[in-house]
């Protein structure tokens, strides 16, 4: 098992930039899958990209692509959530999460956002804040 401390939300203007990181506690190479989440109030849970912790597969969810970038540090077992020109609409709770199924290569594999439904681990989440 791991357990999952996210860092680096804030508050930020619009086109700004920010960086989450997600330190792993337990060995990240025993999970298939790595990703980040988000909710917004109201809202519900919206995987936003994930990685294979094996190949290297990533995928994103498509009101991120070319803004956000999944990237992860084996040796300070950490995952990284780097975020470029923010707006207003990417204010919510980020949460970094592990999959030790299989079934999340199904959203990976196919270029699809990640389904939460995968995945087991959850870490308390960090709250970004864009404004306009």
């Amino acid at each position: 098992q791991v357990s999952l401390v996210e860092s680096g939300g804030g508050s930020v203007q619009a086109g700004g930039s920010l960086r989450l990181s997600c330190a792993v506690s337990g060995d990240m190479a025993r999970s298939e899958c790595m990703a980040w989440f988000r909710q917004a109030p109201d809202q519900e849970r919206e995987g936003v990209a994930a990685l294979e912790v094996g190949v290297g597969a990533i995928s994103y969810a498509n009101s991120v692509k070319g803004r956000f970038t999944i990237s992860r540090d084996n040796a300070k077992n950490s995952l990284y959530l780097q975020m470029h020109s923010l707006v207003p609409e990417d204010t919510a709770v980020y949460y970094c999460a592990a999959s030790f199924s299989r079934r999340c290569w199904i959203t990976t594999r196919s270029h699809e956002p990640p389904n939460s439904a995968d995945f087991g681990a959850w870490g308390q989440g960090t709250q970004v804040t864009v404004s306009s």
